[in-house]
């Protein structure tokens, strides 16, 4: 063989390697993937496995979810979060998670200074002051702006439950 041939063989080769390096990996994570990277999110992702809505939140959306800490779920009375997860409760647990939801993406700083109400995916309203920080309902948002690629994630401190 021919010294050029196996010069252009292997620049070609390196050139198909550094293409292929710079092609991504995977896409953004979304907002199940940043929720099962946190230990603080444990038992929501717990919740949202049983419920059935991995699919759902790991779709295009957009959502805002307002999600409940690990601590959040625990200041709920004794036993509820397990009675929830029972596969008797599922449509309860739905309920309760899809309340937590509204659809398309909203930040912080579109809620500044407004106070609404939203409506949720399961079909309910929540109350959203920000005058002073962001709250939903009785909940303060201790964490705003967890950008997803298919949504937006608010870390609140309390769950949310629908009247």
């Amino acid at each position: 063989m021919n010294r050029r041939v196996l010069f252009r063989i292997a620049g070609a080769a390196s050139v198909v390697a550094l293409i292929g390096a710079c092609v991504p990996m995977s896409s953004d994570p979304d907002i199940v993937d940043i929720a099962a990277a946190d230990d603080q999110f444990s038992t929501l992702v717990a919740a949202v496995t049983a419920a059935g809505l991995v699919d759902t939140l790991k779709g295009d959306g957009p959502f805002t979810v307002f999600a409940p800490t690990n601590a959040a779920f625990e200041a709920l009375p004794a036993g509820t979060v397990e009675d929830l997860l029972k596969p008797e409760n599922k449509d309860k647990l739905i309920a309760i998670l899809t309340y937590h939801v509204v659809p398309g993406a909203v930040t912080s700083d579109q809620l500044a200074g407004q106070r609404m109400d939203v409506a949720t995916v399961q079909g309910q309203t929540v109350h959203v002051d920000g005058r002073s920080g962001v709250k939903v309902n009785s909940s303060k948002v201790t964490t705003a702006d967890i950008i997803a690629s298919n949504g937006v994630i608010h870390v609140i401190d309390s769950v949310l439950l629908p009247k």
